[in-house]
């Protein structure tokens, strides 16, 4: 969840001179070859992004700014823009053609980047931080599970960070309030879960006991001073602040909050909305397009389903036919208790065992995995109830900490067993972890740090979709784990939750759909539960366009795949291919298309 406006497109290696900050040319001197200079830029860059963003920093084991957080006040705001300006007037004086392969995509990387900072203050995204799915109320409880301490200082940086949280949540509302007086805020009908958040880790329980507090759990179990500190911090400065910003979400932002839900219907909302598309799928499309796209992939799934329908033991399967026949069946899997687990003990166990039966399939269709391990864990309660089935929360080899496959347990009725196989494929193994764990080693393979960082949501939520599909690979039947028709239709199912994103998220953000004619839809072509839906839409309500970059992505790594396997035939590799769209980490799905044919000409050519 890395919320950044961004340019459509960049331009691919090859290309010709680009517009850019205006301002003087730096020429790069004669002496400074042009792959150093770059080389210099990214490190530059890099420092900075870490200095800006020290929270994130410290979640990717750079420990020098533990005791701060970002300053999102304007001044903050203004010295990111600045220092954006300064290095995109470099940037502009290094010619593309002077520089190696790699660092050409490097170069055109660092302007993507560059150009969405340079964007931000337009798009106003500081002015609406907080949902009932991000924000400080959700973050900063959840910080503790991706650090580690070795040192005293880190430790006593980390209780400084709790010193001086109020002041950081002081500038978050800050912001908001600007939103509040510019008509620039997020839906009031999804917002009540927000202040839900930042209420109860403002609790009173926690003044009486800050040792129960998520914050704390670095200090559990320990009787000396800096748990002590650590626990009055907890009670002085940590408690009070959430509750503060609690009762200003409760009271003040959410009553100025709109009434209506649509992209559309924020200042200049079609332009924000469009460009919020073209940022998440990184291609030029329009929400026309989109729709239409995704109209097409839901008849086209939904066919597919009749089919597994008929292979199932439904027991009135032969009794109906048509939509008659398919909604009883989603009733079917909506209700008989044979497809729910009652004990979330036994759901987490069952993730558990069936990410290991993938394990062993991964070296048949990657030569490259990451060495950074992952678990499967129970989500936290306090953001379950209005948080998605499932989520990746990242790991960092730097910090010893793994990577985590996070499971929902409230409400077990609605997390059906026949959701489990390409849930598990998409946030653990082939899917996020093996992706996100792999990006994060590209030094490794010979990438600079700075690619450790970047992230485009086409890319890799659309290889978490498509990972999905690899389970067809796993296994010695011609179905793979999804032999049996239910975990098919799973399958079928997840893709239809992805298709149908494309046509509801354009419905209620351009086209003028209600929030029920999006459940309606949803519920109607799929087997997806009521609660799964609910939770879904007010997520594609809260966050115009991110929601489409699923299916968009994996449209565009499977057809790179039959376009590749059609060139090459037998000499079709499918871990180069894997390796090729993974090994070089997140990129635009122009770059991608440009890796792959690389890689394809390197086959033709014996190499």
């Amino acid at each position: 969840m890395l919320p950044f406006l961004v340019f459509p497109v960049i331009c691919l290696p090859g290309c010709a001179s680009q517009p850019g900050v205006s301002g003087p040319r730096v020429e790069v001197s004669a002496t400074v070859e042009a792959d150093a200079f770059l080389q210099r830029l990214l490190d530059e860059d890099l420092d900075a992004n870490r200095r800006f963003n020290p929270v994130q920093a410290t979640s990717r084991g750079d420990r020098r700014f533990d005791d701060r957080w970002s300053d999102v006040s304007e001044a903050g705001r203004r010295a990111v823009i600045e220092d954006a300006e300064r290095r995109l007037v470099q940037l502009n004086g290094i010619e593309l053609a002077e520089l190696s392969e790699r660092n050409r995509i490097n170069a055109q990387l660092l302007r993507y980047e560059l150009e969405q900072r340079l964007a931000s203050p337009r798009l106003r995204l500081y002015q609406m931080p907080v949902t009932q799915m991000y924000g400080p109320q959700t973050e900063m409880a959840q910080m503790p599970d991706s650090i580690t301490f070795t040192r005293p200082e880190q430790e006593n940086d980390y209780i400084t960070r709790l010193e001086t949280l109020p002041e950081y949540l002081k500038q978050v509302a800050a912001n908001m309030r600007l939103g509040l007086e510019d008509g620039f805020t997020p839906p009031r009908i999804i917002m009540g879960p927000a202040a839900d958040q930042a209420l109860e880790q403002g609790s009173d329980m926690y003044l009486q006991d800050p040792t129960r507090h998520p914050m704390y759990k670095p200090f559990l179990g320990r009787d000396d001073e800096r748990a002590a500190r650590a626990a009055a911090a907890i009670r002085e400065h940590v408690v009070p602040s959430f509750h503060r910003f609690g009762v200003f979400l409760r009271d003040v932002y959410i009553p100025g909050c709109r009434a209506t839900t649509a992209a559309s219907d924020l200042p200049d909302g079609a332009t924000w909305y469009d460009e919020r598309l073209q940022h998440f799928t990184t291609l030029p499309m329009t929400a026309e397009e989109i729709h239409q796209k995704g109209v097409s992939e839901v008849a086209r799934i939904k066919s597919e389903m009749m089919d597994v329908i008929a292979r199932s033991d439904f027991p009135e399967k032969d009794a109906f036919e048509g939509d008659e026949l398919f909604a009883r069946f989603i009733e079917y899997l909506r209700t008989d208790p044979r497809f729910y687990y009652t004990d979330p003990d036994d759901l987490l166990e069952a993730y558990r065992a069936l990410t290991k039966d993938v394990d062993p399939w991964m070296s048949r269709l990657f030569g490259t995995l990451p060495r950074l391990s992952y678990g499967v864990r129970e989500m936290p309660y306090f953001i379950a109830k209005s948080s998605p089935t499932a989520y990746y929360y990242p790991g960092s080899m730097a910090n010893g900490i793994p990577g985590y496959f996070v499971v929902n347990t409230w409400r077990l009725d609605q997390r059906p067993k026949y959701d489990m196989v390409p849930l598990a494929l998409h946030e653990a193994v082939p899917g996020h972890h093996h992706q996100i764990a792999l990006q994060q080693e590209l030094e490794e393979l010979g990438l600079h740090e700075w690619r450790t960082g970047v992230w485009y949501t086409a890319f890799s939520e659309g290889w978490g979709l498509y990972a999905e599909s690899l389970g067809l690979e796993m296994g010695e039947s011609g179905r793979g784990l999804y032999e049996d028709p239910y975990d098919d239709f799973g399958r079928l199912n997840f893709e239809m939750w992805r298709a149908m994103r494309l046509v509801v998220d354009t419905g209620m953000h351009a086209k003028g759909w209600s929030k029920q004619d999006a459940v309606d839809f949803m519920l109607a072509n799929s087997a997806l539960t009521a609660q799964n839906i609910e939770a879904e839409v007010n997520r594609y309500i809260s966050w115009p366009g991110q929601a489409v970059a699923y299916k968009i992505g994996e449209l565009h790594i499977q057809q790179l795949r039959r376009e590749a396997e059609a060139t090459l035939g037998e000499h079709f590799d499918i871990r180069g291919f894997h390796d090729a769209l993974l090994t070089q980490g997140s990129v635009p799905l122009s770059v991608m298309t440009e890796q792959v044919g690389r890689w394809v000409e390197s086959v033709q050519a014996g190499d």
